[in-house]
């Protein structure tokens, strides 16, 4: 399972011109649910998305989580973070997970991280989104978390 988290200023996800989900200070998080991803993945990546330090502390030291802040989270899915990019013009996505499971691991990911005390807003499985961030820092990071 893969997060690609980016710390924002403000977030947004609008569907056919109507917004469907908006944070302010906090982190976007891309989610690519990947072929033999299961429970085990969801609870680490729940886990570490409101844990990972990326936020400054007073001396400006990447040192404070998403929970430490109080900021709030964006979830969005996006099954082409899974891509295969190793050989050819075009990415190859044999390794994403079947749009079913995908589906269900992203709400149960959205779910723990709500079990864990934090209410995520969510981008809509399989819709044609635009997303819109203000990155701040910038500050993107890849986190994968691997079966």
């Amino acid at each position: 399972m893969i997060g690609l988290l980016q710390r924002v200023s403000e977030a947004s996800v609008a569907i056919d011109g109507a917004s469907v989900a908006a944070i302010g200070r906090g982190l976007l998080v891309l989610v690519g649910v990947e072929r033999d991803d299961g429970e085990r993945e969801v609870r680490r990546l729940a886990e570490r998305l409101l844990a990972y330090r990326v936020f400054p502390d007073s001396d400006g030291r990447m040192n404070l989580s998403v929970r430490d802040i109080g900021g709030e989270l964006l979830l969005v899915p996006q099954f082409t973070l899974a891509a295969d990019t190793r050989k050819g013009n075009r990415p190859g996505f044999s390794r994403a997970a079947d749009p079913a499971s995908g589906e269900a691991l992203f709400g149960a990911l959205a779910a723990e991280i709500e079990r864990l005390g934090t209410s995520p807003r969510c981008g809509r499985f399989g819709a044609d989104m635009q997303v819109s961030l203000v990155n701040d820092g910038p500050v993107t990071i890849w986190l994968q978390v691997l079966a």
